[in-house]
């Protein structure tokens, strides 16, 4: 038998069953009018109830957006300007009966928090409550919409211990948003205007069941134990906070008088923040029918047991397998890909175990295999290295001797042109393998995170422009045009001269070597201050032949190459001159290693229409920068 029948046939009959019961129950076993008409009270009560919360909320509203837009508070709020703010919220506070005032900067930070004490005094909170990280206040710091609305929350204060009504809304400046406001009034406070408004007892719950506050008789004392009485089970406080409409309770006694209740969700707009219970008089109701409900209990007691009892026996046929399943997916999940399920049936569930146990070994073989080509692949990737820094290293002394006797020879040679030319050409090759054998050097030293950064502050402008007269004799000899905007006045940037030096050295000898004769490189600086921390943005871009978007994700590894290789000069600045491809990768580690970032964006490659490229660097400023900002 399939589980679909498995489950439909035992569970279609069962609902029948309980169906003619239910229906006997509804017409035979009624409660008596004045039952229906006590429980038709408490919903009303409780509906009045919700009505005295969303006018708590309007009045907070008003009252806050009145002390939000009293002149000057937005502006102070913006500059963190905690005295500024307390000189106008305090007298405004304090003339509104607020009970709980906390203003919120932009940044998250708490400037002003007031109280009211059991006098009926504002007093000032020195200590962060942590409100910045809660709901009220946490979707305004994320949105930074000024219009955003209201947002509400039962929470306690942990300065005084008692239980609140939040309601917070946005600081506007202008079209800016300047920071939020939140209002709270203690239960304590409510509570009384909601039994005068109900004509009925009223209980608070918090978020865990536990009620926080209460007109009953028994807990006006306020002793934790009175509370803890009253309190409700954190699967009660789940089902009733989920449900529709009101939840009628049980019955209860306190003080020798039994009440009954009524349960809701605290729902204020689209938004449930709690529970309440609204409690009446038991001796409302005239005790009748007693044998009819005695039936009622006994009859649907004894077919809710039935049910039960039959459910949970099906429901274990195919909840112990799915539980195998779970718990073996979980463990494979978890790394353990020798487990499996040990199902052996022939419906559904034991077709598929099979089918899982199938997939998890060819994974297991799959897996073993990738592990055995990742070591193979690591240990390759170790000897490349290995080799790179060793090459690098052996070839630094011929090439020290070849560099000193060919510059010996270079002035030996200065009245002999031709052979003065060829030596001249042998220290221009020994320059240029000492530039390669260098740049294997930095990228061993990246690779093993063994870069030793010499920081001081650096003047961007001052940066690029000894890397524009370093490269004035190419340029002109390209005709290319060389522009700098927006670099001077940037903030210092704590850096070594050198690395980043050698950084915009490649970036701008890229730009001019993949642009044709005749076209333009511009370099821009920014300072961007906004949501992220501070930091200096440098662009250089040029108008060459561009970059293929599958080649963008890979620009800044190791010998990656943009065109057709065998097409490239050797010239270090020629058009598409040839390299090792190894400029990028040291220009990545050198940023990355200064807590910068460094990425690339074309519209892609055409050596037709030259759509160019643009490189962008960002690099961290001083700390001073950010405080002055």
């Amino acid at each position: 038998m399939s589980i679909r029948l498995k489950v439909i046939l035992p569970y279609l009959l069962l609902t029948l069953v309980v169906a003619i019961i239910g229906v006997y129950v509804v017409t035979r076993l009624v409660s008596n009018t004045l039952s229906e008409r006590l429980t038709n009270q408490l919903l009303e009560a409780g509906r009045a109830v919700s009505d005295q919360f969303v006018r708590t909320e309007v009045s907070h509203v008003e009252r806050a957006r009145t002390i939000a837009y009293t002149t000057g508070l937005a502006q102070a709020l913006q500059n963190a300007d905690r005295e500024a703010a307390l000189a106008i919220v305090e007298p405004a506070a304090a003339g509104l009966g607020v009970e709980n005032l906390i203003l919120i900067t932009p940044e998250g930070k708490e400037l002003v928090h007031l109280i009211r004490d059991a006098g009926g005094v504002l007093q000032v909170v020195d200590k962060d409550t942590g409100v910045a990280n809660s709901p009220l206040v946490a979707p305004y710091l994320q949105s930074r919409d000024e219009q955003e609305a209201p947002h509400r929350s039962l929470g306690e204060n942990r300065v005084d211990g008692k239980y609140y009504y939040y309601t917070s809304i946005p600081v506007p400046f202008g079209s800016e948003f300047a920071g939020v406001i939140v209002i709270g009034t203690s239960t304590n406070t409510i509570l009384p205007f909601l039994k005068s408004a109900v004509l009925a007892d009223v209980i608070i719950y918090s978020g865990d069941g536990q009620a926080v506050g209460t007109t009953l008789v028994a807990s006006s004392d306020g002793s934790q134990a009175s509370l803890d009485f009253l309190s409700i089970t954190s699967d009660e406080y789940g089902r009733v906070i989920s449900s529709e409409d009101i939840v009628t309770g049980q019955n209860f006694e306190i003080d020798t008088r039994w009440y009954r209740l009524a349960r809701g969700p605290l729902q204020i707009a689209n938004d449930r923040i709690g529970v309440f219970a609204v409690a009446l008089p038991l001796n409302f109701v005239i005790q009748s029918t007693v044998d009819n409900r005695t039936t009622y209990v006994i009859l649907f007691t004894l077919v809710t047991l039935v049910v039960i009892g039959i459910g949970y026996g099906i429901s274990r046929m195919i909840i112990n397998p799915l539980d195998s399943l779970v718990s073996t997916s979980q463990s494979i999940a978890s790394g353990n890909l020798s487990e499996r399920t040990g199902i052996r049936s022939n419906d559904e569930i034991g077709a598929l175990a099979s089918t899982f146990d199938s997939m998890t070994e060819s994974l297991q073989n799959r897996t073993h295999e990738l592990e055995r080509t990742n070591e193979i692949l690591e240990k390759m990737d170790r000897t490349k290295s290995n080799f790179i820094q060793i090459s690098a290293h052996e070839l630094r002394t011929p090439l020290t001797l070849i560099m000193g006797y060919s510059q010996m020879l270079e002035h030996k040679a200065k009245d002999d042109p031709e052979t003065l030319k060829l030596a001249r050409g042998i220290v221009e090759g020994s320059e240029r393998m000492t530039d390669i054998v260098n740049s294997m050097l930095d990228v061993s030293r990246i690779d093993n995170k063994t870069l030793n950064l010499r920081k001081t502050s650096l003047q961007m402008d001052l940066v690029l422009q000894k890397i524009q007269k370093s490269f004035a004799p190419a340029l002109k000899e390209r005709n290319i045009e060389f522009n700098l905007d927006g670099v001077k006045g940037l903030p210092l940037v704590p850096a070594d001269p050198e690395l980043l030096q050698k950084v915009f050295h490649q970036i701008i000898m890229n730009a001019i070597k993949y642009t044709p004769d005749g076209g333009a490189v511009t370099v821009r600086g920014r300072y961007v201050n906004g949501v992220e921390e501070p930091h200096v943005e440098i662009s250089v871009q040029d108008n060459g032949i561009g970059i293929s978007p599958e080649m963008l994700p890979t620009v800044f590894s190791k010998f990656s190459q943009t065109g057709d290789i065998m097409l490239h000069s050797s010239g270090k600045t020629k058009f598409k001159g040839g390299g090792m491809g190894l400029g990028l990768v040291i220009a990545r580690g050198i940023i990355e290693a200064h807590g910068g970032n460094i990425w690339a964006e074309s519209p892609g490659y055409d050596e037709d229409k030259n759509p160019g490229s643009t490189f962008f660097i960002s690099l961290p400023v001083e700390k001073k920068v950010e405080g002055e900002s």
